[in-house]
């Protein structure tokens, strides 16, 4: 269900804020547009509620090469951007929403895991695993949708985009819950490592798409 004041209080997060905390209107956009996971989902997500350490990227880049942290901060930084960090104000919202705070927080973490990129193919590939995970039945109609337009914004990478939903849904069916996990805890173990305790393969070596 639509809540517009808690959409008007995401709007002027953005107008009134330096946006040190993109976490804020993530969350507060996702909770006014009804955002939600289904029970089962909802269930596997305790371990997280009211989970939400900020995440330091200069500190991530300082452990060594190849770890789960570092990999992380060198994709935010190549790609220049800001972790979802939460201000301590909105703990209320972030533990009647959990899904909302962890799917904004761990968005660009599901990149790096998955071997996605930033481009319009990555993106389709991140939201096909959310898919078959089964977080949110709104997610199927995101799917279709990104499905129809990716192509037309980007029809230089359409045989990618396809490529990376079938990869993305197949992730999806063989990992365990991403959503569930406490990610910030195991930055220091190597990249390699937190992908087989998730059952996650390695990325395959193809191409980045081309914007």
């Amino acid at each position: 269900m639509l809540k517009p004041k808690q959409l008007l209080q995401a709007i002027r997060k953005v107008r009134s804020q330096n946006l040190t905390n993109l976490g804020d209107f993530a969350i507060l956009k996702a909770d006014a547009l009804g955002a939600k996971a289904n029970d089962v989902v909802l269930a596997q997500l305790e371990p997280v509620v009211g989970y939400y350490p900020p995440i330091d990227l200069d500190a991530l880049s300082q452990l060594p090469e190849g770890t789960f942290g570092y990999e992380y901060a060198h994709h935010m930084q190549a790609n220049c951007l800001s972790p979802f960090n939460v201000s301590p104000e909105l703990d209320e919202v972030a533990r009647r929403n959990v899904f909302a705070l962890r799917y904004a927080i761990t968005h660009d973490i599901f990149h790096v895991l998955l071997g996605f990129d930033t481009s319009y193919a990555g993106e389709i590939g991140v939201l096909a695993f959310a898919v078959a995970q089964r977080y949110s039945s709104a997610q199927r109609l995101g799917l279709w949708m990104a499905s129809a337009l990716y192509p037309v914004l980007a029809p230089g990478q359409t045989q990618q985009i396809f490529a990376n939903r079938q990869r993305g849904l197949e992730l999806g069916q063989q990992a365990q819950c991403l959503l569930g996990q406490r990610f910030e805890e195991m930055w220091e173990m190597p990249l390699d490592v937190v992908r087989q305790a998730l059952n996650l393969p390695a990325p395959s070596a193809a191409p980045s798409a081309s914007r």
